[in-house]
């Protein structure tokens, strides 16, 4: 299927059958990401009585439990509801699923021992952007299984994400474990930096983590599709997806 959209009155094309996941599989144990020290997901059988719900036990049928958590788990997305008092959950957030967005990539900039990605961006080249993608370097593929708790991981200047908000960006997603610092006393500068409103609704705007973009993915202009769960909480799994953009004529 090949969808049609107008930039800035520039007119792209879009292959709907060439997808490029940039979400990370939950999976059973320690084959996850992890930060801040959340346990590992578990995926075991129901069990009752005599039923296992698991075929390779000799059930007719795979019926099994998951454990995990979102923020520590895995590639996840989040609304204004992780911290604030506002009863939004992702799971009523979206009215829409895909957008325009930019891909571009940084390296954080070491900074009094942390390591940082910082403002030097012209954000000016996001008009008519709703999504903004970040990769950072390295992007070694250790990214897909890497225990980040206690490592304090680089983390963004909260005025990157205070001009992402000025800017209109409403979807920001990124391959670090979180936008704010691991330990940062519970300001999270960054955080609030998007989602505080300034004259717009900022409320179904949200945040995406622990996202992979592979290197075959050149920065630029892509449409994402967020793929999220229909859970009641402040953030789920998700699935960002994403489709080249072409110009047309």
């Amino acid at each position: 299927m090949i969808v049609r959209l107008e930039i800035n009155s520039t007119k792209y094309s879009a292959d709907l059958s060439q997808p490029n996941d940039i979400g990370i599989m939950l999976k059973d144990g320690g084959d996850n990401p992890n930060c801040f020290y959340a346990e590992y997901p578990t995926i075991t059988p129901y069990v009752s009585g005599d039923f296992v719900g698991d075929i390779s036990s000799g059930s007719p049928v795979n019926f099994k439990n998951v454990f995990f958590n979102p923020h520590g788990n895995g590639t996840h997305t989040e609304c204004s509801g992780h911290i604030m008092d506002n009863g939004l959950t992702v799971g009523s957030l979206l009215k829409k699923y895909f957008f325009t967005a930019k891909l571009i990539t940084l390296s954080p900039i070491e900074k009094s021992g942390d390591y940082i990605v910082g403002s030097d961006f012209d954000f000016n080249s996001l008009e008519g952007i709703e999504a903004l993608i970040v990769r950072t370097l390295p992007n070694a593929a250790d990214k897909l299984t890497k225990n980040y708790s206690g490592e304090n991981p680089p983390y963004f200047d909260p005025s990157f994400l205070g001009k992402c908000n000025q800017n209109g960006i409403q979807h920001f997603l990124t391959d670090l474990p979180s936008v704010d610092k691991e330990v940062d006393g519970g300001k999270l500068s960054s955080h609030r930096s998007f989602w505080e409103n300034i004259g717009d609704d900022r409320t179904r705007c949200t945040i995406t983590e622990l996202i992979y973009v592979p290197e075959k993915l050149r920065d630029g202009l892509y449409l994402v599709e967020l793929q999220i769960m229909n859970l009641d909480l402040d953030a789920s799994p998700s699935r960002p997806v994403l489709y080249t953009l072409s110009k047309i004529g």
